[in-house]
């Protein structure tokens, strides 16, 4: 039986965007071939398609019996997420002979860091390459070669730029192939016990960069539950993954094995196999629902509040924060992974992983079962584990009880009664807040305002002593407009300090934070931005603030007469917008929407 909450949401989403998922569906209707796409294109256009293929490839292709699939992929050697991949064009390409069909590289696209681009210049372009990332894999899949696509990607806006894109050409099936997280280093309290050190100049550089070094220290997704893990809880939970596939370690046999059976899933699901399952009708509401569940049950990223309003939007469905707010007053905070606690995904996985999340969420009717997946029908085939049975992949039954209720908690007793997520309003605008993290004497904070234009100057005012008092950090012009959005988790040592002194601290900043946040309670991508109309731009140093992560409350304590006489702020913003090739991004810059409409430039 689904949870009352559940359908109530669901069924105001298919109302609220049932002439945008109408249009969408005839979209992608009209771009649905009955045969092989190749089918269509001119000889000459067929044979610059396979020239480069081998003689055996080409006949197949020529034949118009065999599937074409396209291979979308976000490898490079620098991130220690995608490095796997350097070798999952040729397996795939194997894998997909194998069952009678080609498979050829369409296209790579762009995959940056923000691990590596915290608090410099390339950060400001990281919200924005996702939608680079979806227009990349838009121009290798416009080639209308392919009759489905596998799409190689895992972290912070890979993923959510790969799914924008698949469901632009949503007439084609679509499964996304994980590389699995590292294995674990240096905990994760450790690492930030270390940093936190280090901003009180009690231990050096170099013992900070061994400490970061031995956090993140080999090939995989960082252990901890970012953007980049949730991304792949959520895909998983939404049907996009082969069950279990998100966090098998990489180099593994059972990883070989789930990436080779990716690879003939994807045959079972095109036209030619007469089970064709386009992406784009695959994922309806129910999908979307499902996915937000996912994120509130298991306090994942922030950054999630943002890119699946975009992702949703891609499919023709409308969805808001109030969705998110709603959802998270009736699911149940099942997981404790670092921030939110201190084990990591590996444990979080040894604990019972997504299979028993999903099972628990099931129990009480918080997710949408009648879906399709690529799978098959039904979410409860995702309760299912896999495993190498004599060398050959198969699927069991998943943990029935959690391995470890520090990490896993049941429905019936979870750690919290309402999602990781709060949606915070008031005069300020709208914001998000990840609770989960945050202790619940720490979430409601009412102090003077100190006030920021840039991250750069909390350091220096921390080291002079200026912060050392009860007060609201706000941080403002980091809006999607204003300089694409960068993550600001350079506050989060000093601010941190700051608590441990007992001081009574918060954060509002129409900027990002994303899945590691932390212990500071955080009002973050506030909107509409201060450079967009919002009311942060006429915040003024020492005025009261109030947060209230548990009511949602975000108030500037000044007079409304007042305020309306005051003038807004505005800075010089062009140092923002050159060097380090931020120029190239101006006219997307400008065309961003706010955080809640999925700071987005594509109009779908």
């Amino acid at each position: 039986m689904t949870d009352e909450t559940l359908s109530r949401v669901t069924q105001r989403i298919i109302d609220r965007s049932a002439k945008t998922r109408e249009a969408f569906l005839v979209r992608i209707a009209a771009a649905r071939s009955q045969t092989v796409h190749r089918a269509q294109l001119a000889c000459g256009n067929l044979a610059h398609g396979f020239a480069a293929c081998q003689p055996e490839e080409k006949n197949a292709l020529k034949n118009m019996v065999r599937s074409d699939i396209a291979i979308i992929t976000a490898y490079n050697d620098m991130l220690s997420a995608h490095q796997p991949y350097e070798h999952y064009p040729q397996r795939l390409k194997e894998a997909l002979k194998s069952v009678g069909a080609v498979g050829q590289v369409a296209g790579g696209v762009p995959a940056m860091c923000d691990g590596v681009t915290q608090g410099q210049d390339g950060m400001e372009l990281s919200l924005m390459s996702r939608d680079v990332i979806a227009m990349s894999a838009a121009i290798g899949l416009s080639h209308n070669m392919f009759d489905g696509a596998l799409y190689l990607g895992i972290c912070d806006k890979i993923v959510p730029g790969l799914v924008m894109a698949a469901l632009s050409f949503g007439h084609l099936p679509a499964v996304f192939v994980p590389a699995g997280p590292m294995s674990t280093g240096l905990p994760n309290k450790e690492k930030v016990r270390v940093r936190q050190l280090y901003t009180e100049g009690k231990v050096d550089r170099q013992a900070l960069l061994e400490a970061e070094a031995a956090s993140y220290h080999g090939i995989g997704t960082c252990t901890f539950y970012g953007t980049a893990n949730t991304n792949q809880m959520v895909m998983e939970v939404m049907g996009l993954h082969l069950p279990g596939a998100s966090f098998v370690a990489p180099d593994s046999a059972l990883r070989d094995a789930l990436t080779d059976c990716a690879a003939r899933q994807i045959t079972r699901l095109t036209e030619n196999s007469g089970n064709c399952q386009p992406l784009g009708q695959m994922v309806n509401e129910k999908t979307i629902v499902n996915g937000i569940i996912a994120l509130l049950a298991t306090g994942g990223s922030t950054n999630l509040t943002m890119h699946m309003v975009a992702m949703a939007r891609a499919a023709g469905i409308i969805i808001n924060w109030d969705d998110f707010s709603e959802l998270s007053d009736a699911v149940p905070l099942l997981c404790r992974i670092y921030p939110n606690g201190p084990a990591d995904i590996n444990q979080f996985q040894a604990a019972g992983g997504v299979q028993l999340v999903i099972r628990e969420l099931l129990k009480k009717g918080l997710l949408h079962e009648d879906v399709n997946t690529v799978a098959g029908f039904g979410l409860a085939r995702y309760t299912q584990e896999p495993w190498l049975d004599n060398g050959k992949l198969a699927w069991r039954e998943g943990a029935e009880t959690s391995a470890d209720k520090q990490v896993i908690a049941s429905v019936s007793q979870p750690f919290e009664h309402h999602g990781g997520t709060k949606v915070l309003s008031g005069n300020l605008g709208r914001a998000v807040m990840k609770t989960s993290a945050v202790p619940a004497d720490n979430q409601i904070i009412e102090a003077p305002a100190v006030v920021f234009e840039s991250q750069h100057d909390i350091v220096p005012a921390f080291e002079a002593g200026k912060l050392n008092r009860d007060c609201v950090v706000v941080v403002r012009f980091q809006g999607p407009q204003a300089n694409g959005m960068p993550e600001l988790h350079k506050l989060m040592p000093p601010l941190g300090v700051l608590m441990d002194r007992g001081f009574r601290v918060a954060l509002v900043t129409d900027g990002r934070l994303s899945g590691a946040s932390g212990k500071v309670p955080s009002a973050i991508h506030v909107t509409p931005e201060a450079c967009d109309g919002g009311l942060l731009a006429k915040v003024r140093e020492g005025d009261i603030i109030r947060v209230n992560g548990r009511t949602g409350e975000l108030e500037l304590r000044v007079d409304p007469a007042e305020l309306a006489a005051r003038k807004a702020y505005q800075p010089d913003l062009s140092a923002e917008h050159i060097g380090c090739g931020r120029e190239l991004f101006s006219a997307l810059r400008s065309q961003l929407s706010g955080a809640e409409q999925g700071a987005c430039c594509i109009r779908f």
